[in-house]
């Protein structure tokens, strides 16, 4: 369910007092956000906003954006970010999600606007030390062990060296306290499930290529691709998109099992599979059938301009592969509010 934030877009506010609604329309305007309707439910606007919305703002007493969130809260990897301020825009105070979801620089771009003051109480933030949540949100990667974080950051305030395993060269300058290496990391950043108990960071870098027998359910789709996970060990979190032939427009069972998953499809001619050079896993049956010898591999490759990492996985009339592109990494960190998280 990573891929909920990326999807969520808008910010909504509230306001309790007449001056509140005022500065609520100001910053609709400012933000591109909408104000909550006053004959709209509290408790309904909050659940309806926290599905969709990037970002909650609550103009008026802290204690009411506490009780009111607190029923729908889920966890930080999935949660939007929450500021509250007072209706004079004095104090603006990120509550929630103040890395992942952005309330943290969505309260300083709010303070600016207002001439207030942002009130950051995030440690990483305050003691301008090297946050690893922000670095893998400004990287496009999804967090594995949210829970981790505390570990790595605790060792980053108190001085200490962590050290990040990638297999990919991370370009720029180095932040204090920081280090590549390959022994003990307290980081990992691959596409692959390691087994310490390192905080794993997941780029979203590869293309699942896709062939399937004609009217297949997607719970047979759903079901098979959980095995290939499996058995090549490959993170779901670390597709990107996905691929097939154009005969398979019009696939139900693929069509809803991309979308359950989050992931645009795009579509090939047989020709097109056919042109693109290199060694395939070759089938007789699927070229007879289809006109080109391997959907998933090429499909795979053509999708992501790269590589093949994972070659053909057939079973039960689904088959799988897997092309990577190489990352863009940089050691950059500090990010911008956007409005989408």
């Amino acid at each position: 369910m990573e891929w909920i934030l990326r999807m969520r877009k808008g910010i909504s506010i509230v306001a309790f007092t007449r001056r509140g609604k005022e500065l609520a329309d100001r910053l609709a305007v400012f933000l591109n956000g909408t104000v909550k309707p006053e004959s709209e439910n509290l408790q309904n606007w909050v659940e309806a906003s926290f599905g969709h919305c990037s970002a909650l703002i609550f103009i008026g007493a802290t204690g009411i954006a506490v009780r009111s969130i607190a029923p729908v809260l889920k966890g930080k990897t999935q949660d939007p970010a929450v500021i509250v301020l007072d209706e004079f825009g004095r104090y603006v105070i990120p509550l929630l999600s103040g890395h992942l979801g952005g309330a943290n620089m969505l309260a300083e771009k709010v303070a600016l606007y207002l001439n207030g003051t942002a009130v950051i109480t995030t440690a990483t933030d305050l003691n301008t030390v090297f946050a690893i949540d922000l670095w893998a949100k400004k990287q496009g990667m999804t967090i594995l062990q949210p829970e981790r974080i505390r570990r790595v950051s605790a060792k980053l305030l108190a001085g200490e060296s962590v050290q990040i395993k990638c297999p990919w060269t991370i370009q720029g300058s180095v932040p204090r306290h920081v280090s590549q290496g390959e022994t003990d990391p307290d980081v990992i950043v691959d596409v692959i499930k390691h087994k310490e108990e390192a905080l794993q960071l997941v780029p979203q870098i590869l293309s699942l290529g896709i062939g399937c027998r004609k009217d297949i359910p997607v719970q047979k789709i759903e079901s098979e691709f959980q095995c290939f996970c499996a058995e090549r060990k490959i993170l779901p979190q670390s597709i990107a998109a996905a691929a097939s032939i154009d005969r398979k427009k019009t696939e139900t069972g693929l069509l809803v099992f991309c979308k359950n998953h989050g992931w645009p499809i795009s579509f090939y001619t047989a020709e097109e599979l056919s042109s693109l050079p290199g060694s395939y896993t070759a089938s007789c049956f699927v070229e007879k059938t289809v006109g080109v010898d391997n959907v998933c591999e090429r499909s795979a490759v053509l999708s992501s301009g790269g590589t093949l990492l994972e070659k053909k996985y057939a079973r039960n009339g689904i088959s799988f592969a897997l092309a990577c592109n190489t990352p863009t990494i940089n050691w950059e960190w500090v990010t911008t509010w956007e409005n989408s998280s």
